[in-house]
């Protein structure tokens, strides 16, 4: 990273700067101004493009809804709708299919006197929509009792279906969260056969995806902050919320596939869900802070001098015009802005030598 910015700072090469009190080092015919060290934060920044969508599983696919009753679909829900935990998500026949949401996929009928991992999920649900208010169901009980079975029955009773109290295999859908729809598979009039594929949706929270070079994975650290510019260039933030862990291969300006164009995903949630609403998949682009230094002595750049062996000098110069180099060394950089912490004899408002613009 280091090299690569100073490459691009256009620095001035001399090889034996400290010698002695010279002069002015800008080459013959050089323009040159002055700006002054500053002190204070300082941030290092990557900025990539990166692309807005709906929140899907880890591996980016998205969840599948898979139907478990019999009978035939009376009604679907439509792309892009949204679906709440413990709505209607789809009806076969007369029955309902409640989206309840968690992560232990339904495998049996449940009823009055179970226990297991799913009833817990079946309780945790039912507290947290408030059917279970003052009967002293807890959302942490794995027992299916009566305070479930009235839980239960008040949920079916709002969506139209026979207040059975029991939850039988195929009437319920459980997935992490709320759900948008995406495409609908399923036709209504057709026959809802076991395991068949009714929809596939998304989370209804909107995600950035950024692919990294992997050189860059070791900067950016899950929590790092994030702003986001979205179309029409509004910003938005966000915090890096996973790192991808498997480089994929991208395709070269040739059309080949190689290691040289590989990339790791980095996944940001907005922290401001609202900002992108309206948007479904679109192009972002993406800065994100990976450091950040207090009370940093910054100079631009393009006002470091390279000295022979790896070494860095600044050109300043004091109040009667005179200049002298002072050596340095280098700390974080700001990309961004071309900015760079440096170390060295050197106070705020002092002023240094750069390229005239």
């Amino acid at each position: 990273m280091l090299t690569a910015v100073v490459a691009g700072a256009a620095v001035v090469i001399v090889t034996d700067p400290f010698k002695a009190e010279e002069g002015p080092r800008a080459a013959v015919g050089t323009r040159t101004a002055f700006a002054a060290v500053r002190k204070g934060r300082l941030s290092a920044q990557i900025n990539q493009s990166g692309t807005l969508s709906y929140l899907a599983q880890a591996d980016g696919s998205p969840y599948s809804i898979v139907n478990h009753a019999t009978g035939i679909f009376t009604w679907l829900p439509s792309p892009g709708q949204q679906i709440k935990c413990g709505a209607m998500i789809y009806r076969v026949g007369d029955t309902p299919v409640v989206l309840l949401c968690g992560r232990v996929p339904p495998y049996r009928d449940l009823a009055n006197g179970d226990s297991g991992r799913d009833v817990r999920e079946l309780n945790k649900n039912l507290v947290r929509l408030g059917y279970a208010d003052g009967n002293g169901l807890k959302a942490s009980s794995d027992y299916f009792g009566w305070r479930t079975e009235a839980a239960l029955e008040r949920l079916q009773d709002d969506l139209g279906a026979d207040e059975t109290g029991t939850l039988d295999l195929g009437e319920a859908v459980i997935l992490p969260g709320p759900l948008r729809v995406g495409k609908v598979n399923a036709r209504l009039g057709s026959n809802a056969g076991m395991g068949a594929p009714v929809a596939e949706a998304t989370s209804n929270d909107h995600q950035v995806t950024v692919n990294l070079n992997p050189s860059q994975q070791s900067e950016v650290k899950v929590g790092n902050a994030a702003q986001i510019t979205l179309p029409g260039n509004r910003t938005t933030v966000g915090v890096v919320r996973r790192i991808g862990t498997v480089a994929s291969a991208g395709t070269g300006q040739s059309g080949g596939v190689g290691a040289s164009n590989a990339t790791i995903p980095v996944y940001i949630r907005l922290k401001r869900p609202k900002d992108a609403r309206g948007l479904d998949h679109a192009p972002v682009q993406v800065q994100i802070t990976t450091a950040g230094v207090k009370n940093a002595l910054i100079v631009p750049v393009t006002a470091l001098v390279a000295r022979a062996g790896g070494e860095y000098a600044v050109e300043t110069r004091d109040a009667t015009g005179a200049r002298r180099l002072v050596p340095i060394s280098l700390g974080l950089f700001d990309d961004a802005n071309g900015l760079v912490q440096v170390k060295g004899d050197l106070t705020p408002g002092q002023q240094v030598v750069v390229p005239a613009t």
